[in-house]
């Protein structure tokens, strides 16, 4: 089947501790499917755009449950794949108040880490126009890395955009002692559009950017970026003020050669659940991109998918276009009937 978007990456099961509890503070794990990757393409499939994921699952009951979530969504799993192996996990211990959240990886010979790198990109990319991979595939470890660089060369090759999330894992590339600035400038090197800052870009290139303040810092890293790798065309990131881990305000920035677009700021009070937050905007971005959307307009689709994702438990975000569009031009947020 053709797909206009294809979103390669390891899809996880979530374990998460109930009710704001610590890890394993009661004998109780509530479950999710997600993952960075695809995350993005339900929240695509869910706007209505022809999305894909393309993975190894664990040939058992876990993976084909993955998958069957994933095509209730409307994502297209034909570039799914099964393999021995097991199914990757995470750990999630909410955050609240002044406790942050914690993450806890369990993704070692997962049936994704064995087999990603067995992929067939002319068949995976055919009449698709963007490839969307994030750094949290090439973190997992040498394996994953080459399939993560074989997936952006084959995108290059066959004139597919590549979208682009710097997703930097430090447990991960920790865990292989992987070197993540060459793994991730070459992926960067093929990408027409980075979600990232001034860090990602600091990591990647192993600069550091003068003190400023953090449009400056932004704006800097940009046109260093810019200047490195002459695909990339635009970047897009979001910045948090945290009052508490319950209540942030959340601005989008989108970056190109010469411009720099601002979202106003929304306050999400009280925060649901974070995770996917960022793959939520991401969706959003790439949503305007696809749609032919204006900066500003695509900006504020993006931070308010973003919004919504943060009212809604699990990983995905299963807001659709109406209800993105409804916050986005809502002066009210009265009980709709």
């Amino acid at each position: 089947m053709s797909a206009r978007i294809v979103c390669f990456g390891e899809v996880l099961v979530r374990l998460s501790a109930p009710d704001n509890e610590v890890l394993l503070q009661s004998a109780r794990l509530n479950t999710c499917f997600g993952g960075a990757e695809a995350n993005v393409a339900v929240s695509l499939a869910r706007f209505g755009h022809a999305s894909a994921v393309a993975a190894v699952l664990p040939d058992n009951a876990i993976g084909r449950a993955a998958r069957d979530e994933l095509r209730r969504h409307g994502v297209d799993v034909s570039r799914l794949a099964f393999a021995a192996g097991r199914m990757g996990l995470y750990f999630l211990t909410p955050g609240a108040g002044q406790r942050p959240s914690q993450v806890l990886y369990d993704r070692a010979d997962s049936a994704f880490a064995r087999a990603a790198g067995e992929v067939d990109w002319d068949r995976a990319l055919a009449g698709a126009e963007w490839l969307h991979v994030s750094g949290v595939t090439p973190a997992i470890g040498p394996a994953t890395a080459e399939a993560a660089l074989k997936a952006v060369r084959a995108a290059t090759r066959l004139g597919v955009k590549v979208s682009m999330d710097g997703n930097y894992r430090a447990s991960l590339w920790a865990a292989w002692d992987g070197n993540a600035p060459a793994i991730l400038s070459e992926m960067l090197s093929h990408a027409a559009l980075l979600f990232g800052d001034h860090r990602d870009i600091g990591l990647i290139l192993g600069q550091a950017f003068e003190a400023g303040d953090a449009e400056h810092l932004r704006r800097q890293a940009a046109d260093v970026a810019f200047a490195a790798f002459p695909r990339l065309q635009r970047l897009a990131c979001t910045d948090r003020v945290q009052h508490n881990v319950n209540h942030h305000d959340l601005t989008g920035f989108m970056l190109d050669r010469g411009q720099t677009w601002r979202s106003a700021p929304r306050s999400l009070n009280p925060i649901v659940d974070r995770i996917g937050g960022g793959d939520a905007f991401a969706a959003g971005v790439l949503h305007g991109l696809l749609s032919g959307l204006d900066e500003d307009i695509t900006l504020d689709f993006a931070v308010a998918a973003a919004a919504l994702k943060h009212a809604i438990p699990g990983d995905f975000n299963l807001a659709t276009l109406a209800e993105v569009e409804d916050l986005r031009t809502a002066e009210s947020l009265d009980v709709r009937r």
